[in-house]
């Protein structure tokens, strides 16, 4: 199942940021480049490395310069991370080109990749719900709170788990088809920014 392949190599790009727990530490990506494995690494990846860029820019006495330095970096970061997903639903859409369509087919509200992504951010949210949920220096209160979260965010990942396998299951099938739409972010973008665009006037 991809929603299990995704688990395991999203806890293990979790886990070999901490070993460092530094935004500036290199990426230990070693499954084969092009591959979904190194896809699926990669987009973790991204989002460990912007999951702590978020935390420290919310530092109640952070410099402004390093401030705006660290939004600079949390913008691109956003646009790697819409770039992997792209790239993972391109793998998917490769892959089942040749599924004959059933003649009532649909199409979900978002990609597999889409959908990849929520399960990605979730990772983040359980890895680090947990280490909430078992701190020493904390009160017992705090400790059961996060708990109470914890398995919330566990029974959120079984059920994201599951909904991805049998989309890809019934797009495997023909009974679903893909219809990807690329994000075309504007923002990034100098043809489409006028604040951007505006500066060559």
């Amino acid at each position: 199942m991809i929603s299990e392949l995704c688990n395991k190599i999203f806890l293990q790009a979790i886990e070999d940021y901490h070993v460092y727990d530094d935004v500036d530490t290199p990426e230990n990506n070693q499954y084969p480049d092009g591959s979904l494995e190194f896809l699926f690494y990669k987009k973790n990846w991204i989002d460990t490395v912007q999951w702590h860029l978020e935390d420290i820019i919310r530092e109640p006495d952070i410099d402004p310069v390093v401030a705006l330095q660290l939004k600079r970096r949390i913008d691109a970061s956003n646009q790697q991370r819409t770039n992997i997903v792209e790239y993972i639903d391109s793998f998917f859409l490769q892959k089942y080109k040749d599924v004959k369509i059933m003649k009532h087919a649909t199409f979900n509200t978002e990609s597999p990749a889409w959908a990849i992504d929520r399960l990605s951010i979730l990772a983040l949210k359980i890895y680090h719900m947990r280490l909430e949920a078992e701190r020493e220096d904390t009160t017992e209160d705090h400790r059961l709170a996060c708990g109470k979260k914890l398995n919330i965010l566990l029974e959120q990942q079984a059920d994201l788990s599951t909904a991805i396998d049998e989309l890809l299951q019934e797009i495997e099938h023909g009974k679903k088809y893909m219809k990807v739409y690329k994000q075309m972010k504007m923002y990034n973008d100098p043809l489409l920014n006028p604040v951007l665009y505006g500066k060559k006037n």
